[in-house]
């Protein structure tokens, strides 16, 4: 990584993204008036768009995310063979030699992998109401083309009912979303998105740990069939596997009542701590080495989790992968 100062601040350091991110939480957390014009602009803004009250939105807002996030990965592995995980495994960490890179695809060879993503999620989006936190019954009654005044009570709030649309031939589709009428505060955003990341890390590592079963091993063995770990190998998935991903980050959301600009922000987050655990490379500002230490799992302990199947489940932080470790050893169980 190139190193440069200005003043006395070093700027290849760490402390750098660190101190930056720490002081807009507290920021965020502590003084949510500063923030809440920019937010008011902002959602105001989305919230008169056509394209943000699709229905489909999310969808293409992650694909769209997904397909700028990896190959800016891809290139810096590609590029940067010193950064490679598997050339610092097999020939130490101040070695020059470097293993060929995999055979990765290019994007349009990725066609089928890029439709048995959109598809399922193209259908659940056309034909369900969509539910977020601030949004009445009554709102979500209209964007799925019912009565509000007389079938109301047919259509339930949580989103743990689901609801489908009225199809009729002048609404076949769920083609529009209900949005709430204002943006969440910055200190609802912060809140939210934490709660939401450390649900789902939660739940993925319990669903891992299933996938890890032999009877789901065939399932999950197509995630595990490459000769190096690199960042194409994040949606490298089973529908299955990938369906189950996708309703794992939706469940964490909702069942905090996520407002729906938090659950924008998180594709960005999530999609990225994604293709970062994925990427093959021990990066120098990876999220790992930005939270603190012991925090995150990281493209290190993913990496081996890849080479031995048997540990270090959880995607994107420690905690549980620890506690799990530890219950092990307690037993006499081997994980490494």
């Amino acid at each position: 990584m190139i190193a440069f100062t200005y003043g006395r601040v070093d700027f290849s350091s760490i402390w750098v993204p660190r101190s930056v991110i720490l002081l807009f939480l507290a920021s965020s957390i502590a003084a949510p008036d500063f923030y809440q014009p920019a937010l008011d602009f902002l959602y105001t803004s989305l919230r008169h768009s056509s394209v943000y009250a699709a229905s489909t939105f999310e969808t293409w807002w992650t694909v769209l995310i997904y397909a700028i996030v990896e190959p800016l990965y891809v290139y810096r592995f590609a590029r940067n063979p010193h950064l490679r995980l598997a050339n610092r495994h097999e020939n130490g960490s101040n070695s020059t030699s470097s293993k060929p890179i995999p055979k990765m695809q290019r994007p349009k060879n990725r066609i089928v992998e890029g439709l048995t993503y959109i598809i399922p999620l193209l259908l659940l989006d056309l034909t369900l109401i969509k539910k977020y936190g601030g949004v009445s019954t009554h709102e979500m009654a209209l964007s799925g083309n019912y009565d509000p005044t007389s079938l109301t009570k047919t259509i339930h709030g949580t989103f743990l009912a689901p609801t489908l649309h009225n199809f009729t031939l002048s609404s076949p589709l769920q083609a529009r979303r209900a949005l709430p009428t204002a943006p969440p505060t910055s200190r609802e955003l912060v809140f939210q998105l934490v709660a939401s990341l450390f649900i789902y890390d939660t739940l993925f590592f319990g669903f891992h740990l299933i996938l890890h079963h032999p009877f789901f091993a065939k399932v999950h063995s197509h995630h595990h069939n490459h000769q190096e770990i690199h960042p194409q190998i994040t949606n490298k998935l089973d529908m299955f596997e990938r369906l189950g991903l996708v309703l794992l980050a939706n469940f964490s959301l909702n069942i905090i009542g996520s407002h729906v600009l938090t659950r924008t922000v998180f594709v960005v987050l999530f999609v990225w701590m994604l293709v970062d655990i994925h990427s093959g490379m021990d990066l120098p500002w990876g999220y790992d080495k930005i939270l603190p230490e012991g925090w995150a799992s990281g493209s290190k302990r993913h990496s081996m989790h890849h080479r031995v199947g048997n540990k270090y489940y959880e995607p994107f932080f420690n905690w549980w992968d620890d506690a799990y470790e530890w219950i092990c050893k307690r037993e006499g169980k081997k994980v490494n």
